[in-house]
Formats: structure tokens, sequence, C-alpha cells
């Protein structure tokens, strides 16, 4: 090499697009100054068999005389850190279950296609997808069912859609569409494809056979919507509306769609959840929480869950009725509801706790806002004979970075009681564990579509190894939700994750009552 120019031994392309970033050696040699190649450069060897992304600097080097008499390049082989940090950007992006772009990314891209409606007059379609009896296959061959469910059914929405458009999984067995400059009658004949081939799908699990559907929303996305919230809100409105017809059906949304849904679906949820307010329809479940070492003095040792009873005492699980109480505002006292009966239950020892663990109570998005829900529950502590540290908080990843103010300082007060504040779900916000450095977190719970099939899914191994590290690195326990599996257990123990929750473990049960015994393959020391 000695002699040669470096573009005689290698080329340096841009990462992104492979354009030639031409010869920095020259450049500095021509212009007498230090010259360097910023974030996105990839080096190529002469004969194109290796690549490496790299940053690069090159000096100009004096003789005494004052002139160029060469130059020295600084090379940094970045090729691993630029890789992780893709592999992050891609997982807080898509869906880890079925591979899809996930919730926050869809609406990303439906703010982008709101804002080309807006500047070129084009239209575009939103599409909300609701599975029909995936109910039905979860609750008889449990989650592990449920999720090979969800990937072929992913599979086959993908199967129907062109390659502009984009596919997501917004949440549960709820799927979104955005088909880009797609006329509305186009939209139908897509949105009935999709119904067509999950219907005619038959899922095979073990020994039994199930057939499901889906209700499709559709909504046009034109310069006259107002926001993606209100498309969203619409697109779900004439899902609503496909299932009342009879499921299987797709409705496109109308402006008076939004009145009858709630006349005919969310007024009858929010009867409900009023009588239960009142006439303490509640029920609090709890599921424990173990440390994988064995004994530990400190964190989580069971979550207080929320059921409902209906008008028939049948139960009723928060995910049936939790949107209606987020539209009319009753999540807060809903909350106020659970801490009071938390401690309550904790201080008549209903709820047993190892020596110095806690329980840990969920809370919403709306709460975190509420500024008296943080008064009322320091003054329920105040009052309380149970010991702060026995109750943990737990809070959405997602809704404690939209309102990251209100988190710091709900975490910060309580924290200083001597309560424990965890993240829920988390998973998708892996790169923004530095933002929550500062706040006084105690454990991360991740997200349950990260925790299964370790053995098998190495995206879903490669994350939770990747939250595990940083977690460690920032002085965040961590716990493993919805672990069903004795081989996603041993993966999780051989991750140094701290602690589990799941079937594995145990069923959630009454407050008061023994909980199901774990599987007898469980194999976990004594917490």
């Amino acid at each position: 090499a000695i002699g040669k120019r470096l573009s005689d031994i290698v080329s340096l392309v841009d990462e992104a697009d492979r354009r030639d970033l031409g010869d920095p050696v020259a450049r500095a040699l021509a212009d007498r100054r230090r010259t360097g190649i910023g974030r996105r450069a990839l080096m190529i060897s002469a004969d194109g068999e290796r690549e490496l992304s790299v940053e690069l600097t090159a000096s100009p080097i004096k003789g005494p005389d004052g002139d160029v008499a060469g130059a020295v390049v600084i090379m940094h082989d970045v090729t691993e850190i630029r890789g992780l940090a893709q592999e992050m950007s891609y997982q807080a992006a898509h869906d880890p279950l079925t591979g899809l772009i996930n919730r926050r990314e869809f609406e990303r891209r439906l703010e982008d296609a709101l804002r080309v409606a807006r500047n070129e007059g084009s239209s575009h379609v939103l599409c909300y997808l609701d599975l029909d009896r995936f109910k039905a296959v979860n609750d008889t061959c449990g989650h592990l069912a449920g999720d090979n469910l969800l990937r072929e059914i992913a599979g086959l929405i993908k199967e129907q859609v062109r390659e502009s458009d984009s596919v997501a999984r917004l949440g549960g067995d709820e799927f979104g569409l955005l088909l880009i400059r797609c006329p509305l009658e186009k939209a139908r004949q897509i949105a009935d494809d999709v119904c067509k081939a999950v219907r005619d799908h038959r899922f095979v699990w073990q020994d039994k056979i199930f057939t499901v559907g889906v209700s499709i929303g559709l909504v046009e996305v034109s310069a006259e919507t107002a926001s993606i919230k209100d498309l969203l809100a619409a697109a779900d409105s004439a899902c609503y509306i496909a299932k009342q017809h009879g499921r299987g059906q797709v409705h496109v949304y109308s402006a008076k769609d939004e009145a009858a849904a709630r006349q005919r679906g969310e007024i009858h949820w929010l009867r409900q959840l009023q009588g239960a307010l009142k006439e303490d329809g509640f029920e609090l479940y709890t599921q424990p929480i173990v440390s994988v070492a064995g004994r530990v003095k400190q964190g989580p040792a069971a979550e207080v869950l929320l059921r409902m009873h209906d008008e028939t005492g049948a139960i009723v699980l928060p995910r049936q009725f939790i949107k209606a109480a987020e539209r009319y505002h009753l999540m807060g006292s809903i909350d106020r509801w659970v801490v009071q009966t938390t401690l309550a239950a904790l201080g008549q020892g209903l709820i047993r706790l190892p020596d110095q663990r806690s329980c840990t109570i969920n809370l919403s998005a709306q709460t975190l806002g509420d500024a008296e829900f943080l008064e009322f529950v320091v003054e329920c502590l105040d009052h309380s004979q149970v010991d702060p540290a026995r109750i943990s908080f737990e809070m959405n990843e997602q809704a404690v970075m939209a309102d990251l103010s209100h988190a710091r300082r709900f975490a910060g007060v309580l924290h200083g009681m001597g309560c424990q504040f965890g993240l829920d779900d988390f998973g998708s916000g892996i790169g923004s564990l530095a933002s929550l450095r500062d706040l006084t977190i105690d454990f991360l719970k991740i997200d349950g579509a990260f925790t299964r099939d370790l053995t098998e899914d190495s995206v879903n191994f490669q994350v939770v190894s990747a939250i595990t590290r940083l977690a460690s690195t920032v002085g965040f326990r961590v716990v493993a939700e919805q672990v069903e599996q004795q081989a996603d257990f041993d993966a999780l123990r051989d991750l140094k994750v701290d602690f589990i929750q799941g079937y594995f473990v145990n069923r959630p049960a009454p407050i008061g009552s023994r909980p199901a015994p774990a599987s007898d393959a469980c194999r976990i020391p004594a917490s």
C-alpha cells in the first residue's frame, strides 16, 4: 500500500445509498486542513469482499518549512456499534411477535400520510382490523397457541396488500393497514380479500382445529382529516359496527357511526363500570413474581390485577372494558379503588408477601397526568398501617416517555416515601433507557411478546439479552412477564433476568385464595 492513494486501497461510500464519498486524504491535502467523514461511512476493500462501518478523519502533516508533506488518517471501526444501533432502531419500530411494524411506527407513517394528503390533495385509506373468536384459541390452548395464530394471521394479511402499503400489529389481536394512494373502492376490495383469507384459514394446534375471522373498519385519509387521533377513533368505530353486523364484515366509516358505536357498545360498558364503582363490582387478583436466583431481600413479589363482575356475575378482563374506561375518563376512579383496596388487603393480611418484598399496582396513563392522584396516594399511605416499601407502582413505558415530567415527579415523591417504581411492557423503548436513568426506577418488566420461544427466536433472545445488559448498567432489576415454558425460564435464568411472572409460576388468583400450583416441570428456587 506504500505510495498508493487511499482510494486505490479502499472505497468509501455512504452507508444508506452507496454514494461515493471520495478521497478524504486528497481533500485534506488540497484544503490544508483536517477532513472528516461522518456517521454513515462504509469502507469497502479493493476486491469488494470486506465492508466495515467506519468513522474517519484525515489531517495534513506539515514539514519544517510549513509545506504539506503528507497526511495522517485515523479510522475507527464502528461496525458492531452501528449494527447494534440499527438492530435497536428496528426493534423500536417492529412488533417482535409478528415482525410487523408496531403501533408507534404505524402512527408515525399515518402522520406522514396525512401530511402528504394535505400537501398534495391525495387520499389514502386506514383499515382497523380486529380478530373474531381469537379468545377461544387463547383460552383453550394458551398464549403459545395464540401467538402462533397471530403470526399466521400477520402473514395472511401481508399477502393481500401491495408493496407500498403498511401492515401493523396495533396490540393484542388488533391490526392496522395503511393503504397509500388507494381509492376507497379498491381499499374495500383489499379488505374483503383479507376477510376471506382469514375466514378460509384453518389453524391447527395439537389435536384441535380452529377457524377465526376478522372484522375491518375503513376510513379515508384526506386533506380534511383533523388528526390521526380522529382517524384511529373513526376506524375503531367502523370496526365496531362491522362486528355488530355479524363479524367477518367490512364497514366504511361515516359521520353517524361514532354516535352509533358509542350508543350500542361503549354506553354498555360505561354503565357496567359505573355500576362496578358504585356497587363494589370490581375484584382484585394477584399473580406471584418469583426471584430466579432464590431468596432476595427486595423486589416485587406479586402483581395486583383488576377484574370486574358483569350483570350475570361473570368475570370480565380489563381488555374488554379498558377503552370505554379511558374514553369516559374513569381510569382515575378505578385506580383510586385499586390503591385503597390493595392497602386494605395488605393491612388485613389477605396479600401475603415475603419479608421486604412488595406487590405492584399498575397505573393508567390518565392517572399519571392527574396531579390530584399523587396527593391521593400520599394521603392513603399516610393513613395506612402498611409500610410503603411493600408497595410498587408500575407504569407503561410508552406512557412514561409520553409524559416524562409528570412521571419524574410521581416516581420521585413516592420513592421518597419508600415505594418502588417500575416500567411495564418494556421493550420497544430500548433506546430510551438513557432518558430514564434520572427516573427513580427500581425495575423493568419486559413485554411478554419478547419472553417467549427464546430458544427458537433469536431476535427475542437478543432483545432480552440487550435489555438485561443495559438495565444492569443503569441499576434496574428486570422482570420477565408471561413466562409459560420451562425452556424459556432456563433461557431467562441464563440471561440473568432477576424475576419471572407467568403461568409457568402461577395463574392469577383472587386475593385471599391460594394460587394454583406451578407446573410440576417448574424448577424455581424458593423466593
